[in-house]
């Protein structure tokens, strides 16, 4: 197994015996030991896994039931879902504005003490803080500004940058680049790779991962170590996992020939046993003798029966130790014919098109045949209107989209589900007249088996929610053939983000996608690159990465 571990001679993370439950009793860590020492680790896992809890936990805002958590020095943490008071000015939001009040008091005139004691050492606050902000592509904005007046995405940067001010030892990011659009990903990114101190990020984006020095691995409870970015991890894990198989087959062969041996001596104790009970009614031989033939042959078929059933049993422990070594990290295997759209078919008309905020479509854009476009732009151009104004759910200022199939929505929020219903009532409300066998046949290959399906909306984690939701409507009547994503791979593990891929792979109707995540656009085969800034129009994806 090609996996390293950190030097951890004076970690600046130590956590030790870490036991954390949810409130129903069920356990998250029992006994967890990690540390992290100074250099970026990307902390993935399968969604459930307890990645941003234990961020939490060594963050202090959440208690451990049992055992340690112990950091040297500061630390920092921007969460996954970032609110800051809208009425708060910029310079309190980093952070800095009783400095910044003082050091314009001095400026004044005014040599009260405690101007001097607020201010300290920092006396090039103000420089820093704009070399900051500009750092992340936040100049414009200035100190005087409130925080109502950025974008979501430029909140999370502003919640970054008093990070950075602060100058912690410790920095823990939880998917950073959740709600950033391409230009404030770059900026992330070099914030990300200019790190020198200690920092733990979670997140399912791939470009950041690449970015780190090693990932830790969080499955089971437990941490495994590989050096190197996710690109390395990735080919690391391939080795190990193809390994692993390799020994599963290895452990079945030996399972059988143990089988057929174990079966071999039942055969020849039966015969032996056959031959005694035969001298014995002839009575070849002295009573006494028999009887002690008879003793020994017990003793002897009792001691062979048992190395093999113990060589049996060793056999089915290594079957078993081997098969948990590897993933079960499924795909998802669908046929939907039914989705097909012939090439040349239009699909989606846009004409003279004004948005709720502003965007427009000048003239005609046609979608047609099983095109997939990826809809592109930054956060606050219009793309989730744009979706939902092709849906009907809103209206257009001015101008019509007209879809000419059926059509379905994902959005980011994932509300097209019941929460109180089960997965497999979810699809039929999308389906009525689909047989309950011919449901729980289709979600089977969502993954979704037994009594799975069964199993609560509102009770399903993060990345079987998001299979539910696109299994629901997948599998709807009458079939889509238009499907509409809005930032489908938000708050998704990699595991998922796979099965997301696999899925689109098999669906043969026309796609578009807004998404600022560009690996996984190059992985589903878009056909058109379309950017949405104030009107829209046609790029390619050189272009797109050009974005900074």
């Amino acid at each position: 197994m090609t996996t390293t571990h950190p030097d951890f001679s004076a970690p600046s993370i130590a956590v030790a015996g870490l036991h954390y439950g949810w409130p129903d009793g069920t356990p998250v860590f029992d006994g967890l030991q990690v540390a992290f020492a100074p250099g970026r680790t990307g902390l993935i896992g399968l969604n459930g896994s307890g990645k941003s809890t234990l961020l939490k936990l060594i963050a202090g805002e959440l208690t451990p039931a049992s055992g340690t958590v112990r950091v040297s020095g500061e630390i920092g943490y921007l969460p996954q879902n970032v609110t800051l008071d809208t009425s708060l000015r910029v310079d309190d939001a980093l952070g800095i504005a009783a400095t910044r009040r003082a050091l314009h008091a001095i400026e004044a005139g005014d040599p009260s003490e405690e101007h001097f004691t607020a201010v300290g050492d920092d006396w090039d606050v103000e420089e820093r803080a704009t070399a900051t902000l500009s750092q992340l592509g936040l100049g414009h904005i200035g100190l005087d500004r409130t925080v109502g007046e950025v974008s979501g995405g430029e909140s999370v940067l502003l919640r970054l940058a008093a990070l950075l001010l602060r100058r912690p030892d410790v920095l823990l990011l939880d998917e950073p680049t959740n709600n950033l659009d391409l230009h404030a990903r770059r900026r992330l990114y070099t914030a990300v790779e200019g790190w020198s101190k200690v920092m733990v990020v979670v997140s399912h984006d791939r470009e950041l991962l690449d970015r780190v020095d090693q990932i830790a691995d969080l499955r089971g409870g437990e941490v495994t170590w590989y050096g190197g970015n996710f690109s390395a991890y990735e080919e690391a894990l391939a080795a190990e996992q193809e390994a692993a198989e390799r020994m599963v087959r290895v452990a079945e062969s030996d399972l059988k020939k143990q089988k057929r041996e174990l079966a071999d001596a039942h055969v020849k104790l039966a015969r032996r046993k056959r031959y005694g009970q035969k001298m014995w009614d002839t009575k070849r031989e002295p009573k006494v003798v028999m009887g002690e033939r008879k003793r020994q042959a017990q003793v002897a078929a009792g001691k062979h029966r048992i190395m093999h059933e113990e060589k049996l049993a060793e056999a089915k422990e290594r079957l078993d130790e081997a098969v948990e070594a590897v993933r079960d990290d499924d795909e998802i295997h669908i046929d939907l014919p039914s989705t097909a759209v012939p090439q040349g078919r239009t699909v989606l008309t846009l004409r003279d098109l004004e948005l709720a905020y502003g965007a427009r479509v000048d003239g005609e854009f046609e979608l047609r045949g099983p095109e997939r476009i990826a809809l592109v732009g930054r956060n606050g151009a219009g793309k989730t209107t744009l979706l939902r104004t092709i849906t009907g759910e809103l209206a257009p200022v001015a101008g019509e989209a007209t879809a000419h199939v059926p059509l379905r929505f994902l959005p980011q929020r994932l509300d097209v589900l019941d929460e109180e219903a089960s997965v497999a009532d979810n699809v039929a409300r999308f389906a009525p007249h689909a047989t309950n066998n011919r449901i729980r046949s289709r979600l089977a290959r969502f993954l979704f088996r037994g009594a799975k399906a069964d199993q609560q909306a509102g009770t399903l984690s993060g990345g079987e929610r998001f299979r539910a939701a696109l299994a629901a409507l997948m599998l709807a009547e009458p079939a889509p053939q238009l499907l509409m994503l809005d930032e489908p791979t938000n708050n998704l593990d990699m595991a998922s983000i796979r099965q997301l891929t696999t899925a689109l792979a098999s669906y043969e109707g026309a796609l578009v996608v807004a998404s600022h995540d560009l690996t996984f656009l190059d992985s589903i085969g878009i056909t058109r690159w379309i950017l949405l800034d104030g009107e829209l129009r046609e790029t390619d994806p050189e272009e797109v990465r050009a974005i900074r």
